[in-house]
């Protein structure tokens, strides 16, 4: 019989203590992964009741695509060619449309306009009046203080906003904003 080497019985050793580890480590984790024991539905429950959490309200994406179909459609039906965007309440883009003949600068305009219109939950028109007396708002990142958008509230408070870019008039942007605002409505 060939006596083996004290370096090839460690390194088997080893071998095999690793695939023991291994074997006992996935039986662990497949363990973990059910939750119906009384301490994983404790920690579920408790966190439900937890003071440090926040709930948000915001727009579903079939919303937020309704309402942006609906200011591109009344913009479409006035000749106009114009992108929409709709916004969240942290003012990230859930919808973009670049209607039909829309101006290359149109998307991006209208996502600011919305951006500016949920950060301050005022429409645009107004914000931009503003300026006068705080001429520095215009420096805030991403913003654009232009008539074309109108916030989307619950209860007050801003929940999205929807921006227009393309018409010749910032006041027509926001005419078809509003448009997709009240289709929500619907």
């Amino acid at each position: 019989m060939k006596k083996t080497s004290v370096r090839t019985r460690v390194l088997t050793g080893t071998v095999a203590a690793a695939a023991l580890a291994a074997a006992g480590v996935g039986a662990v984790s497949a363990s973990a992964e059910t939750t119906d024991t009384p301490a994983v539905q404790a920690a579920a429950k408790s966190d439900t009741q937890n003071r440090n959490l926040t709930e948000t309200t915001g727009l579903t994406i079939d919303a937020a695509t309704r309402a942006a179909q609906a200011a591109l459609d009344a913009a479409t039906k006035a000749g106009q060619h114009v992108s929409v965007a709709v916004v969240d309440r942290d003012g990230v883009t859930r919808v973009l449309l670049k209607g039909d003949g829309a101006g290359p600068q149109a998307p991006e305009s209208a996502e600011r306009k919305a951006f500016t219109a949920v950060s301050w939950n005022a429409p645009t028109s107004e914000l931009a009046k503003r300026l006068a007396q705080a001429p520095n708002l215009k420096d805030i990142p991403g913003t654009l203080f232009l008539a074309g958008a109108a916030p989307v509230q619950s209860k007050g408070a801003p929940v999205a906003a929807i921006g227009v870019a393309g018409a010749p008039s910032g006041d027509l942007d926001e005419q078809f904003a509003q448009a997709g605002v009240a289709a929500l409505s619907k």
